[in-house]
């Protein structure tokens, strides 16, 4: 009966060092924030991590720029927008940090605003236009403004050498078509026009493109010289002020547990987060350097594609003493005795009431499909029900209920797809009722390009882990997406002034008077660090604006972490927040708007970071699959310290299979 009394001294100690319990130093329940990269690849699974692998401190303004710019460049693909139906209103993922690593893809419109984050988290001013329907960034530095556009490939040099701006654009197109009269917005005859007599005879602001070929096209074929000609020629009471809407907060971060082990492929299997909306993603097919991809090779993209399907699997080790810690919470439950054949390896121990475990199913990756199997062990009267949540908890739907024993298997897509986070609940009931075998095996969505890829000849591989931090992400959606992704009011969200009229049917948030706001609850399974929040917004009016706050209290009192002020038409604003009190696991974050008329909420997100209560570091397997001319070769690293690195020669130029991440304890 030891699982019994483990789990109830862990209820009691609050989650206390299994060492403890055993007399000894036990193994971690999870290793958090686990990381391998190699030299070909920089580190995108943060801004920090961003921000340390390419911005150096002897950059200048202009290099930082450059930089966001390229890494844009280098991590999206112009294609159609994954879509995960999880904002307020027009779901596209929005997030810089989510589209390098989940996709790699996405259109314009998600291009812009990921540049726009990186340069606003290295504090640099930035603004968006929109041009003919088209939007295009710009950053302030040197008393001066200037754009870079990830989403064509390309910014344009003044005489001087200095980046031009939008409005200095815009002047010099203009000018130029009032000399040749009939051009203006006559795309055929501009096409023809760079071609003969050529785009270096056509406006002075446009000569000077570092990303133009001989034919004045862009890095990417779909746009070029016509295209600037088209957008920045002042037509349509262009340009004027307009930013699309973005969310920021996504991190990477691979936590493993015993029997834990994550897959991510050079390559895919046809899947994709909107394959079942009927969209159609181009680069699924493609490979790098041939066809639309043609052009990312010289952007040091290694990668055989850039859609990748991986595999998180998860074998529970039931019959581990430690699995323990590896549950949000366990109750009722014991081990088999070692001279105990017939009972189930995790089985009721009192069989006059229920025993319970919850299962946390958290993942950097997006989940595309799931599946549970397991071996139950079902008593006279008794049996093994299965429920689900995706808003942490706080809502079980049932799966099935085992009332014999025997094999049982359980299709979990129409619950985790789109989903980054879930809960299983397994409640086992009667005499004997138990389990001799949990598994659960998911089909995930990551980019090829993100990954550590090797390249032919000598390869360093750093490994890391820590810190054991974990994260609860909201982000609820609008009511039109029900059903699809989790809303606002499945989070728990109380509304208080909002046009719910309006919120239930195009899902923004407009207040019905001069005041309202929208409070979400938080409850971590540790004890919180920070809480990253903030929101895309519009406040019209200068005394017009979004109060970002947090109480600690149960809404007693709230504090101000900042402000999502007016006047502007579209903006975003994020903060952190990490005033917070040892042993505090609850949180109310609240969204207060103050309007005359004009401010409105698009899009937010919550992540509440918190220590992991068995978080620590343990062995892991690090493995690496290729091929060199036709023969497999693997490179299969054991990481025993939290900090590692190791080399890997590819002798000639490799085909990348795979990289598998796994508990080696």
């Amino acid at each position: 009966m030891r699982g019994g009394w483990i789990a109830l001294l862990l209820a009691l100690l609050g989650g206390s060092s299994l060492s403890l319990l055993y007399g000894g130093e036990a193994q971690p329940a999870v290793v958090c924030n686990v990381k391998v990269l190699s030299d070909k690849v920089e580190d995108v699974s943060s801004f920090e991590a961003w921000q340390q692998a390419v911005i150096k401190p002897d950059m200048s303004d202009a290099q930082k720029a450059l930089a966001a710019w390229e890494t844009v460049v280098k991590f999206r693909h112009h294609d159609t927008f994954p879509d995960e139906c999880s904002a307020l209103g027009p779901s596209g993922t929005l997030d810089a940090i989510k589209l390098f690593n989940v996709y790699g893809y996405c259109r314009g419109t998600g291009a812009q605003p990921a540049f726009l984050q990186l340069v606003r988290q290295m504090g640099y001013e930035a603004r968006a236009w929109s041009v003919n329907r088209w939007g295009v960034p710009e950053l302030k530095y040197g008393g001066a403004w200037h754009m870079f556009d990830p989403g064509m490939i390309c910014y344009f040099r003044k005489p001087d050498g200095a980046v031009a701006s939008v409005e200095e654009l815009v002047a010099g197109v203009k000018g130029w078509l009032e000399q040749h009269p009939g051009m203006q917005g006559d795309e055929p005859k501009i096409r023809k026009y760079q071609a003969d007599p050529g785009f270096k005879q056509g406006p002075g602001i446009l000569v000077n493109c570092p990303t133009y070929d001989e034919r004045g096209n862009f890095a990417l074929n779909y746009f070029g010289w016509f295209s600037a000609m088209v957008l920045y020629d002042g037509s349509n009471n262009t340009p004027f002020l307009y930013e699309e809407a973005s969310s920021q907060g996504y991190r990477v971060n691979i936590r493993l547990r015993k029997g834990e082990r994550l897959t991510r492929n050079w390559s895919n299997k046809g899947l994709h987060v909107t394959a079942g909306d009927g969209k159609k993603v181009e680069c699924l097919e493609l490979q790098t350097g041939s066809k639309a991809l043609y052009y990312t090779p010289k952007w040091g993209d290694l990668a055989n594609g850039r859609v990748g399907n991986g595999t998180l699997e998860y074998a529970v080790p039931l019959g581990d003493p430690e699995v323990f810690g590896a549950f949000l919470s366990a109750e009722n439950l014991a081990q088999r005795a070692a001279n105990r054949e017939a009972e189930a390896l995790l089985h009721v121990q009192d069989a006059a009431k229920p025993g319970e475990f919850v299962l946390h199913m958290p993942c950097s990756y997006v989940y595309l499909a799931g599946k549970l199997a397991y071996d139950a062990l079902v008593g006279d009267g008794g049996s093994i029900a299965v429920a689900f949540s995706d808003n942490h908890g706080r809502e079980w739907r049932p799966l099935g209920e085992a009332k014999t024993s025997g094999p049982q298997e359980l299709d979990l897509t129409p619950f985790v797809l789109r989903r980054y986070d879930y809960r299983l609940k397994f409640t086992l009931r009667g005499k004997g009722s138990g389990l001799n075998k949990l598994e659960l095996t998911h089909d995930i969505q990551h980019s090829q390009r993100a990954l550590p890829a090797l390249g032919q000849g000598e390869n360093t591989v750093r490994f890391s882990a820590g810190p054991q931090e974990s994260t609860l992400s909201i982000e609820g959606a609008g009511m039109q997406f029900k059903g699809k992704q989790v809303t606002c009011e499945e989070f728990g969200a109380l509304f208080n002034g909002i046009n719910m009229e309006k919120h239930a049917k195009a899902g923004v948030w407009i207040p019905e008077g001069a005041q309202c706001d929208v409070t979400f609850p938080i409850e971590t399974p540790g004890d919180l660090a920070r809480i990253r929040f903030g929101c895309n917004y519009r406040a019209g009016q200068e005394q017009e604006y979004w109060d970002l706050q947090v109480s600690l209290d149960g809404g007693k009192t709230f504090q101000s972490a900042g402000r999502a002020a007016g006047p502007t038409r579209q903006n975003a604003k994020w903060v952190v927040f990490s005033e917070i009190p040892p042993g505090t696991r609850k949180a109310l974050v609240r969204f207060a708007g103050v309007s005359r008329g004009n401010i409105v909420l698009w899009r937010h997100r919550i992540d509440a970071d918190y220590l992991e209560p068995r978080g620590g570091f343990a062995p892991i397997k690090v493995m690496y699959t290729w091929e060199e001319a036709g023969q497999p070769k693997e490179d299969i690293h054991i990481a025993r310290m939290p900090e590692e690195t190791w080399g890997i020669t590819c002798a000639q130029k490799p085909v990348l299979k795979s990289i598998v991440l796994e508990r080696a304890d």
